[in-house]
């Protein structure tokens, strides 16, 4: 007959085993957004799997087809749910408007079961600290309030000032425990040569690096293994606005000094446009 403590460990080790698996089969929706169904269902899944694990008197088979049926019974509303939005709405609910036009809905709140108090709360996390400043806010279907400020109350944006600003690519890490990856590298159209040349320019060998990433401007910026070690920023932008500087001033200098009147107006006309040029990009390469 086999001891307690070894079939307690099989029956532990098949079922964390089947919850792995599990998991896997719930997808990553419902482990960063559950409704309250699978968090009860979560709970009760949990439950029978401890009791499963310690109570020796429970079949193994008994116990792991429990554990299937709570299981497999939510994958089966999320695949009706992808296919119906009205069984969609029935099982996951509607959002509520808590503030339209900048006026708090009391029914809404009322219907919600939340209190002004729970509202405020909620708009100080959004770090919004008057209802005033509020054109629109719902609570979603998942208990988040999302937020919609006035229109003189919202942040500025880079396409506020600069008109169809140029897309920005994720920065890309190209070093990793003092690794090279070579498929971001690839991503960035960029090769272990150029990476290495980079690296000697801060005098630092990649075995000593333990991240760094490239951004879209084609800086490296990198964090050591040892924190004393002061590493040097980027400079990219900082020398491209300077040569964009040093090239305008050389226009105006030689539109100055030529003695052609065809040859100064060339020379003016340019610094003109790089000093146009300099106006719009500046703020991005200061940044």
């Amino acid at each position: 007959m086999m001891p307690a403590w070894l079939e307690v460990a099989i029956r532990s080790i098949c079922i964390l085993i089947g919850l792995f698996i599990i998991t896997k089969l719930l997808g990553k929706k419902q482990l960063s957004k559950l409704s309250f169904f699978e968090y009860i269902v979560g709970i009760t899944i949990g439950d029978i799997a401890g009791t499963l694990s310690m109570d020796l008197g429970i079949r193994l088979t008994e116990g792991i087809t429990s554990i299937l049926i709570w299981a497999l019974f939510p994958v089966a509303i999320s695949y009706i749910s992808l296919k119906n939005k009205k069984f969609r709405d029935f099982i996951e609910g509607n959002s509520t408007v808590f503030i339209k036009n900048g006026k708090i809905m009391e029914e809404n709140l009322k219907k919600e079961k939340y209190t002004i108090d729970e509202l405020l709360e909620q708009l100080r996390k959004k770090d919004v600290f008057r209802v005033a400043d509020v054109e629109f806010a719902t609570l979603e279907s998942n208990g988040d309030l999302s937020v919609l400020l006035k229109r003189d109350k919202q942040p500025l944006a880079v396409g506020d000032v600069f008109p169809n600003p140029a897309p920005m690519k994720e920065p890309q890490t190209v070093i990793m425990d003092g690794m090279i990856l070579d498929e971001p590298l690839a991503t960035m159209g960029l090769n272990r040569g150029w990476l290495k040349e980079e690296l000697d320019k801060q005098g630092i060998a990649v075995e000593n690096v333990f991240l760094a990433q490239v951004d879209s401007y084609g800086q490296v910026t990198v964090d050591l293994y040892n924190d004393k070690i002061q590493v040097p920023q980027p400079q990219q932008k900082s020398l491209l606005l300077a040569a964009i500087k040093k090239v305008q001033a050389d226009f105006e200098l030689f539109a100055l000094q030529a003695e052609n009147a065809e040859a100064r107006q060339m020379y003016g006309k340019n610094a003109e446009k790089l000093a146009g040029i300099l106006n719009k990009v500046e703020p991005l390469l200061k940044n």
